[in-house]
């Protein structure tokens, strides 16, 4: 086994990343795919365009986006993501599409992640850099829903803007460094991010 996926639905789109570690000077391959709501339909195949699934007994590891982002999209991801590495028996890295931001952002202190949602408040997490891993972040405060922004603490605030090929980079090079770690990664506690409650309207 020797193939990294990433996978990335926290947003509109579909983000899915593949590194062959037998290549080692080969570039990632990341595409995204601007689905909206045929997530569903199009999900393996979008897969299947950068990884055929003849070669998925290949994947050592896997890493999944687990949000906040929108219901439907994160869940399909994560459970797809879970099933895998179930049937393939390898470890799966489920990292918040908040913590990739902030480790893009290289946040120096705690950092408030902010997400508004139409006439619903704000989704906010705390983040600060990680003594241990340079480049890293650690959650201090998981992503909930607050009402409004002066709820929040005080401290400095960042919009949480997915930037989709950077983050699914970003995803896979953590999946790599997990993976040269030899840290585990059981799937079972991987689990969908989703501050609000899709029946609570």
């Amino acid at each position: 086994m020797s193939v990294l996926l990433a996978l990335h639905s926290s947003s509109p789109a579909l983000g899915v990343g593949v590194l062959d570690l037998e290549q080692p000077g080969l570039p990632a391959a990341i595409e995204s795919f601007d689905l909206g709501r045929g997530l569903a339909n199009g999900l393996l195949d979008c897969i299947e365009q950068l990884l055929p699934a003849e070669r998925w007994r290949q994947i050592a590891r896997l890493a999944v986006a687990t949000g906040p982002g929108g219901f439907t999209g994160t869940r399909l991801t994560v459970v797809l993501a879970r099933t895998l590495a179930q049937q393939l028996s390898c470890p799966l890295d489920g990292v918040s599409s908040f913590a990739l931001i902030a480790a893009r952002a290289r946040i120096t202190g705690p950092t408030w992640l902010l997400q508004p949602l139409p006439r619903r408040g704000v989704v906010a997490g705390l983040y600060g850099p990680s003594p241990a891993e340079p480049h890293w972040v650690l959650e201090q405060q998981t992503p909930r829903l607050f009402t409004s922004v002066d709820e929040l603490p005080a401290g400095p605030r960042l919009e949480a803007e997915v930037r989709l090929i950077d983050d699914v980079q970003l995803l896979l090079a953590r999946c790599a460094a997990q993976a040269a770690a030899g840290a585990p990664a059981p799937w079972q506690p991987v689990l969908p991010l989703y501050p609000t409650s899709p029946v609570d309207r």
